[in-house]
Parts: structure tokens; C-alpha cells; sequence
């Protein structure tokens, strides 16, 4: 894969709206990226649609479901109630320790491998960059079986140092380029970490940079950067693990538009541009989590909730380092 940018990131909004401006760079980087003939509105967004990974023909879905702390004794059901529901998107990690329920409830559903796009996460090394591979290769095998594979593999940290993350990297590529990884990429990444792995990487930018967003962190450097370098942006813990459910801002709007809180911060993200992963164990939650495509938040509402960012104070997970 070559190292440049690539056009069309995510096509759906001609022209931009105000809500996607964050600085005036990311503004004029993202018109250039958006310009596209197959452009939507916010209001006609639907549950099937996807996003084009750059240097790819993977396309993942634009609303995700997130499995981080479901108990394995529960896992599988939650995966089922969401693949009922219509999510086509789950995302794992090796240290949720779920990988294997999120794989069989793939399987149970009934629904062909190939319309479930499955993610997981590597955080550690494993000791050399054999074990690592080792460990990597694994994961895919409990998800999705000896001659499986993945939809997308992302590092889960850059926590553990720039040789940390060049080994796990380096095991990644070769998942990739052995077709046991659709495509890679990076979670918790700020600008300098990605940076970092340009002069070495085969494969860079990477395909998707998985952070925390919502009103209150909304990381503006970094999405800036990845709208530029056409790398998707995807929401982990964009309902605030309902901390925000009583912000007073939040249930004015909610009441409004006749949603739920957790219905609207889905929907900020998904106008946004962003791929969110919200998480619940909850049958009722989770399909109200995907029912979040029947109204449309107005430009004024978007920037009502962008005035709620309080950078990285804002964060409860954390904030990146850019």
C-alpha cells in the first residue's frame, strides 16, 4: 500500500455543514476529502450504510456496537440482540476477554460471515515479534475459526512505547497481507504516534484510529489529522457511560426531538462523521441505540452540542497525546 492520502473518507454530506467545521484547516481538508458525487444528507443516513477504508475495498459500517466489560456469560446474547437488531458492527479487544462469544454469536445468528464486519485489538507485545504474530493470530482464530479472519485488527494503545507498537504494527501487516486481517489500524493514536510509524510502516496511515469522542471530548487535533489523512474516525464511549444523562442541555434536545439522550448523542456522532461503537448489555437499550436514524439533528443543535467540549478535561477514558 503506498503512503498517500487518498480521496473521499467518508462520502455523505455535499457540501459540508457547519456542523462537521471544527478549525479552519479541517475545514478546508475535509471539503477537499467529502467532494463526491454520491453524497447524502444527515437525514437520509440508514443502518446499512458503510464508509470506504482508504487503499481498501473494506467498507465498515457506519454504526458499531460495543462489547468492552460484557461478561462472556452475557456477551453472546447482547451480540445476538444487536445482530437482531440490525448492527452489522462489533468491536472487541483481547483484553475484553469476549472474543470468542462476539465470533460464536456471529455464527449463530445465521447471518453469512461476510455482512458481520468483526474488530479486535492487540495491547501488549508478546515477547518477540513471533509471539506477537502468535498472539494476533490467535485472536482470529477464536473469533472466527483455524481459517478465519478478522475485519479489522487495530493496536489498542500506543501505551507501551514506539518499539511496542512497531512489533505489534509489523504483526498486524502481516495478518493483513496474509488476508487474515481485511484491514488495520489504531485506537487511542494521537498525531505524533502515527507519525512516528511513517518512515517504517508498509501500511500507513493506518485505516481507522478508534478514540473516545462525544460532546464533551471531542478531540479536535486528532480528527482534524485523520479527516486529512483520510483515516475513519471511530466513537468509542460516545454515550458517556450515561454520565451526561441529567445535563440539562442534552435532555432539552432529547425532549425535543422525542429521543432518547443516548439516541441523540448516537446521532451527534453519526453526523459527525464519525463511526460510533455505543455499548450496552440491555436488549431494550441496544435497539434503542440503533434506532437512531429516523430524525436528523439541525445545524443548530450541532452546534449547541459542540459548545459542550471541554477538550480533554471533557474525557473519561482519556484524551490523546497529539
Amino acid at each position: 500500500m503506498n503512503h498517500g492520502a487518498q480521496k473521499h473518507l467518508h462520502p455523505y454530506h455535499k457540501p459540508l455543514p457547519a456542523q462537521f467545521q471544527t478549525t479552519e484547516q479541517g475545514r478546508t481538508d475535509a471539503e477537499q476529502y467529502y467532494k463526491t458525487e454520491s453524497a447524502m444528507s444527515p437525514s437520509k443516513l440508514a443502518i446499512t450504510d458503510v464508509l470506504p477504508l482508504h487503499n481498501s475495498t473494506v467498507k465498515i459500517p457506519r454504526l458499531g456496537f460495543g462489547i468492552y466489560q460484557s461478561p462472556t456469560t452475557v456477551c453472546m446474547q447482547s451480540c445476538l440482540t444487536a445482530l437482531k437488531a440490525s448492527y452489522r458492527h462489533i468491536d472487541s479487544a483481547q483484553i475484553y476477554r469476549n472474543e470468542s462469544e462476539m465470533g460464536e454469536a456471529t455464527r449463530q445468528s445465521g447471518i453469512p460471515r461476510k455482512e458481520v464486519f468483526l474488530t479486535t485489538k492487540i495491547m501488549t507485545v508478546g515477547g518477540s515479534p513471533e509471539a506477537t504474530y502468535k498472539k494476533c493470530l490467535d485472536s482470529v482464530k477464536k473469533i472466527d475459526g483455524e481459517d478465519g479472519y478478522v475485519d479489522l485488527f487495530l493496536i489498542h494503545s500506543p501505551s507501551g512505547g514506539a518499539s511496542a507498537v512497531k512489533e505489534m504494527w509489523q504483526a498486524l501487516e502481516k495478518l493483513e497481507e496474509e488476508g487474515r486481517a481485511k484491514s488495520i489500524g489504531t485506537s487511542n493514536f494521537g498525531v505524533g504516534h502515527i507519525e512516528e510509524m511513517k518512515p517504517w510502516a508498509r501500511v500507513w496511515p493506518p485505516q481507522v484510529n478508534q478514540i473516545e469522542l462525544h460532546p464533551w471530548n471531542q478531540q479536535r487535533t486528532i480528527v482534524d489529522y485523520c479527516n486529512k489523512h483520510n483515516i475513519v474516525i471511530e466513537a468509542y464511549s460516545p454515550l458517556v457511560r450515561n454520565l451526561k444523562a441529567h445535563n440539562q442541555t442534552l435532555l432539552e434536545m432529547s425532549k425535543r426531538h422525542g429521543k432518547t439522550t443516548g439516541q441523540v448523542l448516537i446521532r451527534y456522532s453519526l453526523q459527525k462523521g464519525w463511526v460510533p461503537l455505543p455499548k450496552s448489555d440491555t436488549p431494550s437499550r441496544i435497539e434503542s441505540n440503533a434506532d437512531v436514524f429516523g430524525f436528523e439533528l439541525s445545524e443548530d443543535d450541532m452546534e449547541t452540542l459542540n459548545a459542550l467540549d471541554q477538550g480533554a478535561k471533557g474525557a473519561i477514558v482519556q484524551a490523546v497525546k497529539n
